[in-house]
């Protein structure tokens, strides 16, 4: 089943985390996802970095919503893992995309950057894959 970015819109709007954070999808498709999020004072550490959990959740939510592109909107993630390649100070842009789909499986990469600098500074390098759901879960 194919996705349109109208749908994938609507399934970020129905997501309470993402709504509280102010996620956005900027770009919905076949060559790759890209969520953005504005550096808010309550969502950083006590170095006034934003929190790594925030960092790890837009991973997350861009690898997923890249797979939802290739496999369909029926998926929950499998693992992710997280490099912190710089502290994250500003408005952040999550681009995920597609390495390898299979049928049932993918398997993704997802570049984090700073969005309000001259130019962008990579802050995290995500990997993922995503699972096609069985069956419905409880």
């Amino acid at each position: 089943m194919s996705v349109t970015m109208a749908q994938a819109r609507e399934v970020l709007a129905a997501q309470p985390f993402s709504v509280l954070l102010g996620t956005r999808l900027t770009n919905f498709g076949p060559d790759g996802v890209t969520l953005e999020l504005t550096a808010r004072p309550d969502l950083r550490q006590q170095h006034g970095y934003l929190h790594g959990g925030v960092v790890s959740y837009l991973i997350d939510n861009a690898i997923t919503f890249a797979a939802g592109a290739a496999l369909g909107p029926d998926i929950v993630t499998a693992a992710i893992s997280v490099d912190y390649v710089r502290p994250a100070v500003g408005d952040l842009v999550a681009h995920a995309w597609v390495v390898r789909a299979g049928s049932a499986r993918a398997v993704l990469r997802c570049d984090v950057s700073t969005a309000n600098a001259a130019e962008p500074v990579l802050c995290a390098i995500g990997q993922g894959s995503v699972a096609v759901r069985r069956a419905p879960m409880p």
